[in-house]
């Protein structure tokens, strides 16, 4: 079935469609994530992610594949398995994220931007599924400002992974024990350069800063 996203005689949303009427083909997209043509690499890839979402019951079975594939060599596959492993907290009942928590938020250092904006897009759901690791995940996204520049990651880059930090902030903002440390890290970008992270902030502020 796969090898039809190769030769373009079914398109992803096709076959996602297909898979939610059989999950036995689950197994046939993660042999399709090792496939060599990118198309069906990709397409596989994509497929699990937005099943992850929908219906992450039935990828939880095979929450290590998505750990495994975190080390993939493509990064288009480690994004994927971000953002997979994310979703799958909701119903993480084996508490295997809580084992990967570090190895998860390593990729905070990672020298593309897209991997770390993955990470700290993704933390709020998995604040929100995960609440007892919440002080964790209020620690990490507060070491953003202090990630260092890459030829893949510039000052700007910097400034869209704060702006999706504090994003995440306010999904589980509720839930932080040490408000006033946010609530600080957020003033310090009232007056960035960057518009939409100034905006983002002067929001954050008027919601949350009156209850620290």
């Amino acid at each position: 079935m796969v090898q039809k996203l190769g030769d373009k005689s079914i398109t992803k949303d096709q076959l996602l469609e297909k898979v939610k009427h059989n999950y036995d083909l689950i197994p046939e997209l993660l042999s399709g994530i090792s496939s060599l043509k990118p198309t069906i690499r990709y397409g596989c890839g994509k497929i699990l992610m937005d099943l992850s979402e929908e219906k992450p019951e039935k990828l939880y079975p095979y929450m290590d594949f998505f750990i495994n594939l975190l080390e993939s060599k493509y990064r288009i596959l480690t994004w994927n398995a971000i953002i997979i492993i994310a979703n799958l907290t909701k119903i993480d009942k084996e508490h295997k994220f809580d084992s990967i928590f570090e190895k998860y938020y390593s990729f905070l250092d990672n020298e593309y931007m897209v991997t770390v904006v993955n990470v700290v897009g993704n933390s709020g759901k998995i604040a929100l599924a995960k609440p007892h690791l919440t002080q964790r995940i209020t620690n990490k996204l507060l070491t953003v400002e202090n990630i260092t520049t890459t030829p893949h990651l510039s000052e700007e880059c910097k400034r869209v992974i704060t702006e999706h930090a504090i994003k995440s902030f306010d999904m589980f903002f509720p839930q932080i024990e040490q408000k006033d440390r946010v609530i600080s890290f957020v003033k310090k970008h009232l007056n960035s350069s960057r518009k939409t992270l100034r905006t983002e902030s002067e929001n954050f502020l008027k919601k949350w800063g009156e209850s620290v």
